[in-house]
């Protein structure tokens, strides 16, 4: 017969061991991410450890504990026939809880009558209990929810990209930035017509469309055109080290930004007679952009230059008027019909008035974003007026240096408007993209052509568009 007696004394000192070696190795992983981590994150650190240890006190003075009166399997199971009832047990919601270099982030249980709301009414109380700026709740799938706690605010902690010249693995993401939470914000461009950006100079306007320009430069399924009203030539304005990558440029000149945006609407139309017997579908969307059928993107800054109405009987302001008012009707043509075919169109001026972007081109633009702005009546031409509504998220209040690079926009799904705090990309990191880039650059119609051509159809030969330096 096999005897067990003495197993236990044997094998103690090798499980002390064991426990021992795993305790040294937890220890040493944490002490490593410790000393590799920043500052921010270091601190974040102990604010976790204060976090974990003070959760069971801290939920039941915070009223997020449930009293469960019948008794457990165990105490069930022991309990004696005539000896007293088993104490209740207060239930507190088991939590994860991760630093970053914010704050920290906690996964948190449901219970019972302890739900979404409880923790969101309970939310100023756990910012000041656990030191931070501010605490948001969010559902985090069933019987979860997740707390955001930032400690320092993300909105003025400047922040920059640099960019990985890889194509994105999602042509239809366009990552923005992150929220007031530290939490990435990302709008879907997928059958997006048209993206409006406002806000005073200096606010950060033209530094988050680079930093687009530079994400979606690597994807030979991206083509990028501009028409910056600041500028005569690239060479003296903001897009100087971008233009490599643009199959087409112009500058303020008003008979250029004309014909290029004929030439726009002409590939607009052929992609609508098109479309349906080369791609087989009515939407482009439906089977996303390719280098055959890339993504078209116009960008104009400084749109008021070509949309503005001159007033005048001379002979010059009737042609410029003129040239301005069908300037108005191309875009407006690109921006209503271009969606399905893969054009998009941002707009970027100081402000989105009707006398900047005329109204019938802007309000067809489901994404909107302004900086900083001086008037409630700007920010109510960038956002709605339901902006008016939520004064505390108002571009307004963004006019403090420490907001440059700040922008708000309304969230599908969220309520009220987001900040958010688009990283800076350097010049430098711009024009390395651009250069290593710059091979990829193809004129859409000439795109176009070539695939009609491999699909067995004839089509006119069109003239590429001109490059202007």
């Amino acid at each position: 017969m096999i005897r067990f007696e003495n197993s236990g004394p044997e094998y103690a000192p090798d499980a002390l061991l064991a426990v021992a070696v795993l305790v040294g190795v937890w220890l040493l992983v944490t002490v490593g991410r410790y000393v590799r981590a920043d500052r921010g994150t270091r601190v974040s650190m102990r604010q976790a450890l204060r976090v974990r240890w003070g959760w069971v006190r801290l939920a039941q003075m915070a009223g997020l504990t449930v009293t469960d009166k019948t008794p457990g399997l165990l105490a069930q199971i022991t309990a004696q026939k005539d000896g007293p009832a088993p104490a209740p047990r207060v239930l507190t919601p088991r939590i994860k809880v991760k630093p970053d270099p914010f704050g920290v982030i906690v996964q948190a249980r449901t219970l019972p009558k302890v739900g979404l709301e409880e923790y969101q009414k309970s939310a100023r109380f756990l910012a000041d209990a656990w030191r931070c700026t501010r605490v948001s709740v969010l559902p985090d799938g069933p019987g979860r929810v997740v707390i955001r706690g930032v400690r320092s605010d993300p909105l003025t902690t400047p922040t920059t990209h640099r960019p990985t010249g890889l194509p994105p693995v999602d042509l239809t993401r366009w990552e923005l930035g992150i929220d007031e939470y530290a939490a990435q914000v990302c709008v879907s461009l997928a059958n997006v017509p048209g993206v409006t950006v406002a806000g005073v100079p200096g606010a950060g306007k033209t530094s988050g469309v680079n930093k687009f320009v530079c994400d979606f430069a690597p994807s030979s399924s991206v083509q990028i055109v501009t028409a910056d009203g600041k500028v005569s030539r690239a060479s003296e304005g903001d897009y100087a080290d971008l233009v490599k990558r643009m199959f087409a440029f112009c500058g303020d000149d008003l008979d250029e930004a004309n014909a290029l945006f004929k030439r726009l609407v002409e590939l607009r139309k052929r992609r609508s007679a098109t479309i349906r017997d080369v791609l087989g579908v009515k939407n482009m969307w439906h089977v996303g952009p390719s280098p055959e059928w890339p993504l078209t993107v116009l960008i104009i800054d400084e749109a008021h230059t070509f949309f503005r109405e001159y007033k005048g009987s001379d002979a010059t302001t009737k042609r410029l008027a003129a040239l301005t008012a069908e300037n108005a009707r191309l875009v407006e043509d690109l921006v209503k019909k271009g969606r399905s075919v893969g054009i998009l169109v941002i707009l970027i001026s100081q402000k989105t008035t009707g006398d900047a972007i005329p109204t019938f081109i802007r309000d067809v633009c489901p994404i909107g974003l302004s900086f900083a702005q001086k008037t409630v009546e700007a920010a109510v031409a960038a956002l709605g007026d339901d902006i008016r509504n939520w004064p505390d998220a108002s571009p307004v209040t963004l006019q403090d240096p420490a907001y440059v690079g700040v922008a708000v926009m309304a969230m599908q799904g969220r309520p009220g408007y987001t900040r958010i705090r688009t990283p800076y990309v350097s010049d430098a990191d711009a024009a390395r993209v651009a250069e290593a880039t710059s091979h990829l650059t193809a004129d859409p119609d000439l795109c176009l052509d070539a695939l009609l051509a491999s699909t067995g159809r004839t089509t006119a030969p069109r003239p590429s568009l001109t490059k202007y330096s």
